[in-house]
């Protein structure tokens, strides 16, 4: 009841303010009474107008006639409030329909002045109904005594928990149901009456400047209002304390014409006065005096100022004195003042002073008593009426709030303070009591508002309180100043800073037990709330089970145990919180809601570690360990009978474990964390059992990377199987197969990683294994379209003796080719030299991403891993499979699997860069190389002839070959070449015969031979590469006779039976090598000795033309002039020897480091 009648005070004081704003804008352009036009605002009663016809009016430019406002304002109140829809058939109901019950058998209260409908009003006072009875039993102004100085309130997010009253004696008038008793607003402007006496009576200037409209614009006023408006208004100066003075009438929500009245009566009264203590009685007397009915412009702002007035009296009086005669003379006093008929009408003028010197004297005699403590300025009024004089110093401190923005204290603050100071000697006010009540104040004002200056402030006069020092009989009457507080059904007596405090502490107490709900978005009120409560002391019940306050010490056992209970309450609150919302999150999220859960309980054990802990740990070290365990234990209980129904990682399961493991993770993490930096005993494992996740996902998650195992396999083989050899792009030259299957291993180690689940080495060897399987079978499948090289080599022709003849014969033809068989021949018709060089970029592809892939995977490991090794070094017994676990386990492990895959795949590089060199020296160019190459005479045949072709060949290579093996195919080739030059030196058939200075060219080719004029391959490379055959040549330079010796010499050793040599196993002394050196001898000498001893047929006696048009030759050249069509590849000079230096300069720099 307190609340509601506090909130519509709220809602009828802000309605004023609103009108008045609107009607003082600007925005109405006239405002017309029944007695003409007026400026003036003094005479309006706001409460009956209608709000909504004053703001059409100010949209439309009109004119306000009051009289047609309080008249829809009339109709307004006749019906209920409706929604304004298009049926119109929807409105509001003030109570439950269900719950209202029937209606009231007694009458209704009569009213005491009929409501004025001319609108005149000199006060700003509000309607007083019935519900407002309740607040005059009331004792302070907490959530349900709302100051009215104040504007709606903006509470606290979480202050369905009002703030304890401090238990003042209820005030006696209004105990009655036939009239009103005090209300907030009669105390607000009793206070104001107070302030402005005391000011007065303390010789303080106080005029006021009736010309002048007194309030201020507010800033957003101004930019209603027209540039003329502006510039006509000037600023009119005045004092400083006229201004002070106005700034207070503002706050104390006085208006304009009140105050003047209030003051001149006022005035009157201290020039008569001019001695003497000023008392409330002496005041309200006053003004009864003062005071006509004349003053007011109308009858109801008269009535109520006058029932004000009596109630004052009455309260005070009746409060003061305890004799029953005294008690019955006032009230009856008093009622004639109330009643409207008897004062104002029948009574006469000398009646009307008779009253008053009835009350005064009845005054006269209690201000006369003793005081009790002897305190200078005291009076008995003191103590007699302490319950109202701190309610009446409750509503000054109140005004220092602005109006405004209403959690900040106006700039005037201390010089209002100043002047408030005035009236301790009248209302019993000592520096500790002020604090004590400021702090009081501000404090009730954070819980509306949230302000966090207003809690430090309250926060810093509280301690204040602590530690001023007042005498004797000081801190006896603040003892004596007795408050009652009902605590588990018991009712105590406490003094009024003991009061201020429990109630402080019990308000404190509410939210504390659920700390996360109320100061998560803002931490800083949370320290201070702290700090509040170390300085007035957190509840606990004495042996007894009487209330008492405990102070805060990081030495006592009994508060660390009451901050650990807010620890387990506020924990299980904010748990129960997210708990209850849970499902409908997590169908947003669609996810299930044990994950969405544990998403929400690590959020909540972070702000705990991170807001909360830094705090409590002076006084509780162990309050994130008790916040972890318990969040840890009640997701536990919720997790335990999922954990039952798992079958597989898939499906919620995929969602639930991770998030249950990693929220078991880091609860773990922040245990030992706070272990750590509190320098606590370890209670690890009595406090924690972890959740059952390990044990049971392990065996799921192998059998599922058991299951990729035959997926992969499966396809790896079908990319493989369609491939066509073809590069991606200009800039990805590997093939689409290989880009393909890592794609497929890396989703299968992103699966895996991804389930954010506990694994052991198992895991780990399984998915190498597949890892393992899977390019290994990719490159047995590259590897096993290989021919050997062999299949490329020509058949060598018959040897013969060199002869000449000029004598017309039939000469034989040579064969010079033998027939593939035909997978062989389907295989080399795959493995032309772009697809060589796909294959050859598609396995340093493999090598790149291995590498890549393993940095990844031990990156992931290392992730999953460090929970596992923390364990362990928190004291557990190491097992002897848990060396399985270490470092040099998993480098075994990648050992056996990636770097066999290098392995692998390097031997396989070398394997296609040698077939890729004999394909283009003894296939691709066998035509060109090894059948026209000095073929029949040297000078005419030369190296330079065959440069061309290399030079396409090695052209195109270099756009489709990857950086990286450039030089290992040109090196390759450069072999291949140096292979079938000796071929040509030896096996060149009987076309060929060399001469002396034949030899002479042919060395200087040999020279050239991949160098091209330093800017190929390294000269030093190139000359250890083709020392054989510069040793072949150095033989055909010997003399004859000496070439026959040797031959002699290595005839010894070996059967003399000629035959033809397989292809790689010659040797330099060997018996083959140096017959066909003879046999290629253009040497009268040497072709005797041939025909004698081995009886070789005459050279001329065989037409070698014939091998020129083989039908094993390969279409290499034409083949790859129409693909460089597709290719784009550039066309580069081609027709000298010059020519090809130009593609071997880019190749050769990892050769050239080789060679040095």
């Amino acid at each position: 009841m307190e609340q509601q009648a506090a909130l519509v005070n709220h809602y009828r004081r802000d309605r004023r303010k609103l009108l008045e704003f609107l009607l003082s804008s600007g925005l109405i352009k006239e405002l017309r009474t029944p007695s003409g036009p007026t400026n003036s605002l003094s005479n309006l009663d706001f409460d009956s107008i209608s709000a909504d016809y004053i703001i059409h009016c100010a949209e439309s430019g009109g004119v306000v006639d009051v009289t047609e406002a309080t008249c829809k304002y009339s109709d307004e109140s006749a019906y209920p409030v409706t929604i304004h829809s298009q049926t119109r058939s929807s409105y509001f109901l003030v109570s439950d329909s269900e719950s209202a019950g029937s209606p009231p058998r007694r009458a209704p209260p009569p009213l005491y002045a009929k409501q004025a409908v001319d609108a005149s009003c000199l006060s700003s006072q509000v309607d007083r109904g019935y519900v407002e009875k309740a607040t005059t039993s009331g004792d302070d102004c907490g959530p349900g005594y709302e100051p009215a100085t104040n504007a709606p309130p903006r509470p606290l997010g979480n202050s369905e928990f009002p703030v304890p009253s401090l238990g003042l004696p209820s005030l006696k008038t209004g105990i009655d149901w036939f009239f009103e008793g005090l209300s907030d607003d009669d105390l607000r402007e009793s206070a104001y009456e107070l302030l402005l006496a005391s000011m007065f009576f303390s010789g303080v200037e106080a005029n006021s400047v009736e010309d002048r409209r007194k309030e201020k614009t507010s800033k957003f006023l101004s930019g209603l209002k027209s540039k003329r408006d502006k510039m006509q208004s000037q600023p009119q100066f005045v004092g400083r304390k006229s201004e002070l003075m106005d700034t207070i009438r503002v706050q104390m929500q006085i208006s304009e014409a009140m105050d003047a009245c209030t003051r001149r009566n006022l005035m009157q009264l201290a020039a008569r006065k001019m001695s003497g203590q000023i008392d409330l009685t002496h005041i309200a007397l006053g003004l009864l005096n003062g005071t006509f009915k004349s003053d007011f412009l109308n009858e109801r702002s008269y009535m109520q100022w006058k029932s004000r007035q009596a109630n004052i009296l009455e309260e005070l009086l009746c409060s003061a004195t305890s004799t029953t005669t005294e008690h019955q003379t006032i009230r009856n006093d008093v009622a004639k003042i109330r009643d409207e008929n008897e004062w104002d009408t029948m009574m006469s003028a000398s009646e009307r002073v008779a009253v008053v010197a009835s009350i005064r004297q009845v005054a006269v005699k209690l201000s006369s008593l003793p005081t009790q403590f002897g305190i200078q300025g005291e009076t008995f009024y003191w103590t007699a009426i302490y319950h109202v004089n701190i309610r009446l110093y409750q509503k000054l401190l109140f005004g220092l709030f602005d109006v405004l923005d209403e959690d900040q204290l106006i700039e005037e603050a201390d010089e209002v303070l100043q002047h408030i100071k005035l009236t301790w000697s009248t209302l019993g006010i000592t520096e500790k009591m002020h604090d004590a009540l400021y702090g009081w104040v501000l404090f009730q004002q954070f819980v509306r508002t949230g302000g966090s200056v207003l809690l430090e402030n309250a926060v810093l006069h509280l301690q204040k309180v602590l530690s001023t020092e007042e005498d004797d009989r000081k801190e006896q009457y603040m003892n004596s100043l007795v408050c009652t507080k009902q605590y588990n059904s018991n009712h105590m007596k406490l003094h009024l800073l003991q009061s201020i405090f429990v109630s402080i502490s019990m308000w404190c107490d509410s939210k504390l037990q659920d700390y996360h709900s109320h100061f998560s978005q803002k931490p800083c009120n949370f320290r201070m709330i702290i700090s509040l409560v170390s300085a007035v002391g957190v509840l606990a019940s004495g042996e007894s089970g009487d209330l008492k306050l405990m102070k805060l010490n990081a030495s006592d056992a009994n508060a660390s145990r009451k901050l650990k209970s807010y620890v387990e309450k506020s924990t299980e609150a904010a748990f129960r919180k997210v708990a209850s919302k849970v499902d409908f999150e997590s169908k947003i999220e669609r996810i299930h809601p044990l994950a969405q859960l544990a998403k929400e309980l690590k959020l909540i054990a972070e702000t705990e570690f991170n807001v909360f802990h830094p705090v409590l740990r002076c006084w509780c070290p162990e309050s994130v360990i008790t916040s972890v365990v318990l969040l840890h234990q009640c997701y536990g209980e919720r997790l335990k009978p999922f954990l039952k129904g798992v079958s597989s990682v898939s499906g919620d399961a995929k969602s639930v474990l991770p998030a249950a493991y990693m929220l078991d993770q880091y609860l773990t993490k922040l245990y030992t964390s706070a272990l750590e930096a509190n320098k606590l005993p370890n209670s690890f494992n009595q406090d924690f059992k972890h959740y059952q996740i390990g044990e049971i996902a392990k065996p799921f998650i192998l059998d599922w990377v058991i299951s990729q195992h035959s997926h992969i396999l499966e396809w790896t083989g079908r990319a493989f199987d369609i491939e066509d050899w073809e590069p991606l792009s200009y800039h990805q030259r590997q093939a689409a197969s290989i880009v393909e299957v890592f794609r497929i291993i890396e989703e299968t180690v992103d699966q895996l990683f991804g389930f954010n689940l506990p694994m052991d080495i198992t895991h780990l060897q399984a998915l190498l294994s597949v890892i393992f399987h899977s390019l290994d079978a990719y490159l047995m499948k590259m590897l096993n379209q290989l021919v050997e090289k062999n299949h490329l080599y020509p058949s060598a022709p018959p040897i013969t003796r060199y002869t000449e003849t000029v004598i017309p014969m039939i000469k034989r033809s040579l064969v010079v080719g033998t027939l593939l068989d035909e997978n062989v021949a389907c295989k080399l018709n795959e493995l032309t030299i772009p697809k060589l060089c796909i294959r050859l970029n598609t396995l340093q592809y493999i090598q790149k991403q291995v590498a890549i892939l393993e940095d990844g995977i031990r990156k992931s490991w290392g992730l999953i891993r460090p929970s596992h090794e923390q364990r362990q070094t928190r004291g557990e017994v190491l097992e002897e499979r848990s060396l399985l676990t270490s470092s040099e386990a998993v480098d075994a492990l990648f050992a056996t699997t990636c770097h066999i895959i290098r392995d692998t795949t390097e031997d396989a590089i070398r394997k296609f860069c040698d077939f890729t060199g004999a394909r283009v020296v003894f296939w691709d160019l066998r035509d060109q190389f090894l059948f026209h190459l000095y073929h029949g005479d040297v000078g005419s045949s030369r190296l330079e002839s065959l440069l061309p072709h290399v030079d396409t060949v090695l052209d195109h290579i270099c756009v489709l070959i990857d950086d990286t093996l450039r030089d290992l195919v040109v090196l390759s080739i450069c072999r291949a070449s140096l292979e079938g030059y000796v071929w040509v030196l030896l096996d060149g058939g009987p076309s060929r015969a060399f001469s002396d200075s034949d030899i002479t060219m042919m060395e200087d080719d040999l020279n050239e031979f991949f160098v091209a004029e330093g800017e190929g391959l390294p000269r030093s490379l190139v000359e250890q590469e083709a020392k054989f055959a510069q040793q072949i040549l150095g033989l055909f330079s010997l003399k004859t006779e000496t070439v026959i010796r040797m031959l002699m010499n290595a005839s010894e050793h070996v059967s003399l039976r000629v035959e033809s040599h397989k292809h790689g196993h010659m040797g330099l002394e060997d018996a083959q090598t140096l017959l066909r050196v003879l046999c290629h001898k253009k040497d009268r000498e040497a072709s005797k000795f041939l025909k004698q001893q081995y009886e070789l047929p005459m050279s001329s006696e065989y037409d070698d033309t014939s091998s020129r048009d083989s039908n094993f030759g390969s279409p290499l050249i034409p083949d790859l002039l129409k693909r460089s069509t597709s290719f784009h590849w550039p066309k580069k000079d081609q027709s000298s020897f010059k020519s090809i230096r130009k593609k071997l300069q880019a190749a050769t720099s990892e050769i050239r480091d080789v060679a040095r």
